[in-house]
C-alpha cells in the first residue's frame, strides 16, 4: 500500500502575523523563564537615565561616552571568553591574571627584547593559548574541578608576573600601531561607513536567515518584525556614531585651537582635534561577529550548548566532551590575552597590576548580568558585550555621583547578586515548566 504526497499535503510556513504578536510570543518566552538580556537592557536603560538625571552635565556627554567605552573594552573582551567556560558550567578565575601575564610577554619581548610588534603581539597571545590548554587538561583529562585548577592558576599567574616584570617594575608600551588600538579614533567618515556595514550586514543576514526558515516550512518572523529591528538598530547606534564624532576636546571660547602665552601673543600649540569612534570598537564588534558565528553557525557551537546542556547526553551522543572543555578553556585564555593587550594600549604600560584589582570579577559579572547562565547551556557572546556596558556605566556613572569607593563597591556587587538571583529562577521556572 503507497501513500502519495501532494504539495498540499506540506504544511505551509506559518509567519508571525506582526510585531504584536511577535511582542506577545517574546512575552510568553519571558514568562516560561527564558528572559535572555532583557533584565539587562532595562537596567542598562534605567542607569543611563538615572545617572544622567543626577549628573547629566558630565556623565551625558560625548568625552564621557567615548571614555566609558574605552574603560569597559578590556572587561567585554574579557568577558567573550568567559561566556565559552560559562557556557559549560564551569568556570575560570584566573582569566584576568592571564591577560595580565600576557601582556607582560608583550611587553617583554616588545620593549626589553626589541622584537617587532607583529612577533611579541603573536607571543603574548601563544602565551594565552598555552595557559588554556593547562588549564583544559587539568579539568577534562584529570577531573579537577574547573574551580580549584583556576583558583590555583589566579594565585600561580601573579607569581609569573612578577617574574616576567620584576617587583614594582613597570614596562612602558611604545609602539604606535599598539598604542592606536586603545588610544586613536576612525575618522568622521570611517565611523559612518561602519554604521552603514554592521546595519546592512545584519539585515542582509537576518532576513537571509528569514528566508531559509520559509523555505524550510518552518516558522519565520514577520517582514514588519525584521524591519523594526532594523530600524531600531541603525537609529541606536546612529545616535552612538553621532555622539562619537562630536568634538571632545575642551578649547577655549570661540572654539580657539591654539594656546597663546602673552605678551608675545604667539601660538605655542594647538588643542589637538577629538573625535570619531574608538578604534575599540571596532575590535569588538569584529570578535563578536567571529565568535557569534562560531556558536551559532557551526556544529561546534551546537557541541558546546550540547555539553554544557548535559554532559552524559552529549558524550552518548558522540560528542568529544573532553576535546570541547579543552578547545573553550582555550578560548577563554586567548581571550584574556586580547583583554591583556587591550589593557597595555590603554595604560600605556605593563605593570604587575594589570589584569589585576576587580577586572575578572567586572568580566564575570559582565557575562552573568548579559544573561549567560551560571550553570552552563544558555548564554550568548552579545550578553557579554551588553553586560559589559552595564559594569562599564556603573563603574563610570558612580563616581560622578559620589566619591566614597565603598558604596561603589556594594552597588556593583549588588547588581552582580541580583543578575545570580534572576539566572536561579529562571533556571527553576525553565525546569518546572519543561
Amino acid at each position: 500500500m503507497s501513500t502519495n504526497v501532494t504539495d498540499t499535503d506540506i504544511p505551509e510556513a506559518r509567519e508571525e502575523t506582526g510585531i504584536a504578536q511577535a511582542l506577545r510570543d517574546y512575552w510568553g518566552r519571558v514568562k516560561g523563564g527564558n528572559t535572555g538580556s532583557m533584565p539587562a537592557v532595562l537596567g542598562l536603560i534605567a542607569l543611563i537615565a538615572l545617572f544622567s538625571v543626577l549628573q547629566g552635565g558630565v556623565f551625558f556627554t560625548a568625552l564621557n561616552f567615548a571614555n566609558l567605552l574605552n574603560q569597559g573594552t578590556a572587561i567585554i573582551v574579557l568577558a567573550m571568553g568567559l561566556v565559552f567556560v560559562l557556557l559549560l558550567g564551569e568556570i575560570d578565575l584566573s582569566a584576568g591574571f592571564a591577560a595580565g601575564t600576557c601582556a607582560a610577554v608583550l611587553g617583554v619581548t616588545l620593549t626589553n627584547r626589541g622584537w617587532i610588534w607583529p612577533l611579541a603581539l603573536a607571543a603574548a597571545l601563544l602565551t594565552g593559548l598555552i595557559i588554556g590548554l593547562v588549564l583544559g587538561v587539568l579539568v577534562a583529562k584529570l577531573g579537577i574541578p574547573s574551580f580549584v585548577v583556576t583558583l590555583a592558576a589566579f594565585l600561580g599567574l601573579q607569581g609569573v608576573m612578577l617574574l616576567i616584570i620584576g617587583e614594582g617594575g613597570t614596562i612602558a608600551i611604545q609602539n604606535d600601531f599598539l598604542l592606536a588600538i586603545m588610544n586613536n579614533n576612525m575618522p568622521v567618515w570611517a565611523g559612518w561607513l561602519l554604521w552603514v556595514i554592521v546595519v546592512l550586514g545584519y539585515a542582509s543576514v537576518s532576513l537571509r536567515a528569514i528566508h531559509n526558515r520559509r523555505k524550510y516550512q518552518l516558522v519565520s518572523p514577520a517582514t514588519s518584525v525584521w524591519l523594526a529591528k532594523v530600524v531600531t538598530l541603525a537609529v541606536l547606534l546612529g545616535a552612538a556614531v553621532y555622539i562619537l564624532n562630536i568634538q571632545r576636546q575642551i578649547v577655549r571660547p570661540g572654539r580657539q585651537t591654539c594656546v597663546s602665552v602673552d605678551p608675545v601673543n604667539q601660538p605655542v600649540g594647538c588643542i589637538p582635534v577629538i573625535q570619531g569612534v574608538p578604534w575599540a570598537v571596532l575590535v569588538v564588534l569584529i570578535l563578536l561577529v567571529i565568535l557569534t558565528f562560531v556558536l551559532g553557525r557551526t556544529s561546534y557551537g551546537r557541541h558546546i550548548y550540547a555539553v554544557g546542556g548535559n554532559t552524559e547526553a552529549a558524550r552518548r551522543a558522540g560528542i568529544a566532551v573532553s576535546n570541547i572543555k579543552i578547545s573553550c578553556f582555550m578560548v577563554c585564555s586567548f581571550m584574556a590575552a586580547i583583554a591583556g593587550v587591550l589593557l597595555a594600549s590603554r595604560d600605556n604600560s605593563v605593570s604587575p597590576t594589570t589584569g589585576g584589582a576587580q577586572t575578572l570579577l567586572f568580566a564575570v559579572g559582565a557575562a552573568v548580568i548579559g544573561g549567560t547562565s551560571l550553570f552552563g547551556g544558555r548564554g550568548r557572546v552579545i550578553d557579554a558585550v551588553i553586560g559589559g556596558l552595564v559594569v562599564a556605566v556603573i563603574a563610570n556613572g558612580l563616581p560622578l555621583v559620589t566619591d566614597q569607593s565603598g558604596i561603589q563597591y556594594v552597588v556593583t556587587g549588588g547588581v552582580l547578586l541580583v543578575a545570580a538571583s534572576v539566572d536561579a529562577i529562571t533556571r527553576k521556572r525553565t525546569s518546572a515548566g519543561g
